[in-house]
This record gives structure tokens, sequence and C-alpha cells, in this order.
């Protein structure tokens, strides 16, 4: 068997480099976020993720503190309420103020607003770039033909476009476009928020090969050429899911893994929805405009 060695990093469009495993951080919240994000970077983690809508970010600043910042890929997305061009450079202001630093990695759209034109949207965050905000921009929940207006109208390079993949959404034209166009494709929710650790082909596969389910999902990412992003609250979890590095899914067992896909009938596959708290962010960024 030939052993299929995963870069660390994948470069991107514009010639920034993103690990290709970090720390999802969705529904992280308090001092167990503070205290997950801390030992996620004691672990050799250097890849976090999070967004204003998890509301979360000022303890994922906490977590980040004495750790040398130029080795973390941060990244944070604007909520789709914020996308007109003066609600997305505050909201990152807010965001760069709440993480404690003076820069985003990757800022991302969060989800796709059909009432603001994209031009306007990509306006500001080209204007985030040039003022050295953050690095990088891209997109989360994007389809294919929202891409493609996408990439009709940005004048800088879209380097990310964030979704739900996992084997029992194997979004296999999605990532093919992607790879086609130099974006890379970023997987939350790469374990099916757990329904995959109880698949039958993917305990068998994790049980022959010594590895728990969550490595062989992570693993069959990987090898997709998918950056993955999976959430863990315990150091147990984070250890196992760092320990995807040196072994190989072989090519027949990653074929049965294909099989799973279930694509739109498997509900708890679909784009996450998420819902801003009573206590929304929009009246925050308001506040500061």
């Amino acid at each position: 068997m030939i052993f299929m060695s995963i870069r660390p990093e994948l470069e991107m469009k514009d010639g920034n480099k993103i690990p290709v495993l970090g720390l999802g951080t969705w529904q992280l919240t308090g001092e167990n976020c503070r205290y997950v994000v801390k030992e996620a970077l004691e672990l050799n983690y250097r890849h976090i993720d999070t967004a204003e809508i998890y509301e979360n970010q000022s303890e994922i600043g906490k977590g980040m503190k004495n750790f040398e910042r130029s080795k973390i890929f941060l990244t944070s997305k604007v909520w789709m309420n914020h996308l007109r061009y003066e609600d997305v450079i505050h909201a990152c202001n807010r965001s760069l103020k709440e993480l404690n630093t003076s820069y985003l990695d990757l800022y991302l759209i969060h989800r796709p607003n059909r009432e603001v034109p994209l031009e306007e949207t990509f306006k500001a965050l080209k204007e985030l770039v040039d003022n050295g905000k953050t690095k990088s921009v891209g997109v989360s929940n994007f389809s294919i033909s929202l891409l493609k207006e996408a990439l009709d109208v940005a004048e800088i390079p879209i380097t990310v476009d964030q979704v739900k993949f996992h084997p029992y959404l194997y979004r296999k034209d999605l990532l093919e476009f992607c790879n086609k166009n130099r974006i890379v494709l970023t997987a939350y929710s790469p374990l099916g928020r757990g329904i995959l650790l109880r698949d039958e082909t993917i305990r068998e596969i994790a049980e022959r090969h010594r590895k728990t389910p969550a490595q062989i999902c992570l693993r069959w990412g990987l090898q997709k050429g998918v950056v993955v992003i999976p959430k863990s609250s315990s150091e147990k979890h984070l250890k196992e899911n760092f320990d995807v590095f040196d072994w190989n899914i072989p090519q027949g067992d990653m074929e049965r893994i294909d099989l799973l896909n279930k694509g739109g009938k498997c509900s708890k596959s679909r784009i996450a929805n998420f819902r801003p708290r009573k206590k929304t962010i929009q009246a925050k960024v308001r506040n500061e405009i």
C-alpha cells in the first residue's frame, strides 16, 4: 500500500497558506471555550475557526493569550445581516477587538444574503485586505451558482468556501468546482455532528485499521483535499482528532465511504441553520456605527 502524505497546509489562490486541520468552535462558549482553545494550541493546533454569530470571540482571544499570534491561523465570519459595506467594516473591527488581534488570517461571508449585492460586500472585503485587517477572504455556505456569481464580481481572490461536508454529504460536484477554480473547500461538521460515529461501515473500517470512527471521517476528508475543522470540547478528542497525518485509508475503503453519501436525503446533513440569539449581534454592530 502506498502511503498518501497529507500536507499540513494548503496554498490558497492568493498565495497564503491554510492549515488543513483546525478547531471548530460553534457552540463553544464561556470558560470552556477559552480552555479548549488553549488546550488545542498547546497540542499544536494552528487553525482556529470562529464567527461573530458564535458569540465566543472574546473567549477565543483569551484562549490565544500567551501564544505567538503569527503561528495561529485565525478565521472569523461576518453574519448575513451585516453584508452592507459599512456593516462589514464595523463587524470586522468588532471581531478584531473581541479577539484581541490586529488582523485575521481569513474573513468569510458566513451566509449569502440576496438583499445585498455581492459587489458591495466584496468591495468592503477588499478594503479590509488593503488595510491589513485580514490577509485573505472567502465565503461560507455558497453553492456552485453563488460561487460563480461571486467570482464574476470579486476584485480580490476568493480563497475558501466553508460548507458542511462529510461522508453522508459528499458534495463531489462542489469539490470539483472549487478545485477547478483554486478555491479551498473547508468542511465544517466533518463528523456529521456525531451521527457518522455510529455508522456500521465507518466503525468496521475504523476497527480494522485500529483507528476511531472520528479519525476515519477526518482522514477521508483530508484525502479528498479538504480542510477539516471538527469541534471538540475535551482534551481526549482534541488529541484523537489531531492524530490523522501518519497513516492512510486504502482506496477500496475510501470508495466504500464515498458510497455512504445521502445528499439531501439526510436531514441532519443539510447546511446548519444558524439563528442569532435574542441578544442580537446586529444591535451590537449598529451601536458602534
